[in-house]
């Protein structure tokens, strides 16, 4: 696979690697490495001397052993799915790109301790779809599934659909193994649920983005799968209902509420524009709506009949306006996929998109849209706002198009204007500005803005002691 001599001063540590991986663990032609250099966004593009992809722990461990003998930086990634740029290397060619894809094999599914150990190269799916053959759930569930992989999730601490219920990727980890910077592996490969022996190590590297070491496996945390579900599209009159509507749903379903997604009527006429096959689910049209699921281990209509009623409820009180329940499997799978296409719609339109991945508490959510709303408006006259996301858990995804800007325009791409109107209004809301898809390269400069200077030094303390030398994905995160 390799036919481009490697860069100058490169070339004895290519070799060397190359014995540890064989031919097919390494890649230097520049036409092969393209996907690996660039970002599925077309924002970052980096170079590299090669792609290495080992195909277990040791050969990830020899190779970063290598790499620190030699000073030589590495940037680990998975399925470089990320919105921020960390699995993307730097122009100066510098960096080492290390692929987990090759090492993706389920090693155990123990469905009595409703645990499953993989490595960190599995693809989201396909662990779901281990779990399930042994009638477990792993619920991390997210648009990329298909084509994420596990060690990526972990790195950002994924976020998705069901945290309401199941919470971060980092609340579904009882497990790991590392590669550390200077090629020693931590086995922390242990599937229980208490251990108070000292710091919960794990935690160091979930969120981390490949800065502190290289995950290679973990074990995660199943659950009984969910035998009924039921799906509905709802339309409120405002955010307030919104948040109205999420308690009265508690009071009358309890925790089995998995997912409550709030969705701007911007972001539903994109979907409809831009993705082939999608329909208005309800006969008129409305300024806001929900997209609930709930799921439960009892089997029949018992689910559907309690959601029925509680939007009963919901409409007597005038939180809901009009919905629709769905009445199968596959109606559902329509309504979810108008959620989930909308990254994808967006994409589609011409103008340049500010993407704001932010979070709230959810009672101040309501607030937050209205200010941030008025903010952009006066600011940039026509402006417009694509605003849907995890209401549940306060995190939204607050993103906008400015008119008479093009993603094209470089001048368009680095304007930090809009992000700062956003952002300034979510720390006033003692909010996050990354709820969910990590820093990377993208918010660097806004860890240092709305960052405490205790925070901020205290991340640096840990890197020092981890990675001495700034050889794990060097430029993201700090």
């Amino acid at each position: 696979m390799s036919s481009t001599p490697p860069r100058s001063g490169h070339t004895g540590v290519i070799e060397r690697i190359a014995g540890i991986v064989g031919p097919q663990g390494l890649i230097t032609d520049v036409r092969d490495m393209e996907p690996y250099v660039v970002d599925w966004r077309d924002i970052y593009r980096g170079a590299t001397p090669a792609v290495v992809r080992p195909v277990n722990t040791e050969q990830v461990a020899a190779v970063v052993k290598i790499c620190a003998e030699t000073q030589t930086p590495v940037v680990p990634q998975g399925g470089n799915t990320g919105m921020c740029g960390a699995s993307v290397p730097h122009a100066d060619g510098r960096e080492i790109v290390l692929s987990l894809a090759r090492m993706n094999r389920i090693l155990e599914v123990d469905a009595l301790n409703n645990t499953a150990t993989v490595e960190a190269g599995c693809v989201l799916a396909n662990v779901q779809q281990a779990a399930a053959e042994t009638d477990r759930l792993f619920p991390l569930s997210l648009g990329a599934e298909g084509s994420c992989q596990i060690g990526g999730n972990l790195s950002t601490n994924a976020g998705g659909v069901n945290v309401l219920r199941y919470g971060n990727t980092r609340d579904l980890v009882l497990g790991m193994e590392v590669v550390l910077p200077d090629g020693r592996i931590w086995n922390g490969l242990r599937g229980l649920r208490k251990d108070n022996t000292g710091y919960d190590l794990k935690h160091l590297f979930i969120g981390a983005e490949g800065t502190l070491g290289i995950i290679t496996a973990a074990v995660l945390k199943l659950f009984p799968r969910p035998k009924s579900s039921a799906t509905a599209w709802t339309a409120v009159p405002h955010p307030e209902a919104a948040v109205e509507l999420l308690s009265l749903l508690r009071q009358h379903c309890g925790d089995r509420i998995t997912a409550f997604e709030l969705i701007s009527h911007n972001c539903l006429d994109l979907v409809l524009r831009h993705i082939p096959g999608t329909r208005d689910p309800l006969s008129a049209v409305h300024e806001w709506y929900v997209l609930t699921d709930l799921g439960d281990s009892r089997e029949g209509n018992a689910l559907r009949n309690e959601l029925e009623q509680a939007l009963a409820a919901a409409m007597e009180r005038e939180l809901v306006t009009d919905a629709v329940v769905a009445g199968s499997q596959t109606q559902a799978q329509a309504l979810w996929r108008i959620r989930e296409t909308i990254p994808e719609a967006a994409r589609a339109e011409t103008g340049m998109l500010y993407r704001h991945d932010i979070a709230v508490a959810v009672s101040r959510v309501p607030a937050f849209i209205s200010e941030a709303q008025a903010a952009l408006e006066q600011r940039f006259p026509g402006v417009n706002v694509i605003c849907f996301g995890h209401l549940g858990d306060g995190n939204l995804h607050y993103n906008a198009f400015v008119a008479g800007r093009n993603r094209n325009d470089a001048a368009a791409r680095d304007a930090h204007d809009v992000t700062e109107v956003v952002y300034d209004i979510v720390q006033r809301y003692q909010g996050s500005f990354s709820a969910e898809h990590g820093i990377g390269l993208y918010k660097v400069e806004d860890m240092k803005r709305y960052k405490s200077v205790v925070e901020i030094e205290l991340m640096r303390m840990l890197k020092r002691a981890l990675d001495p030398h700034n050889l794990m994905n060097p430029g993201k995160v700090l």
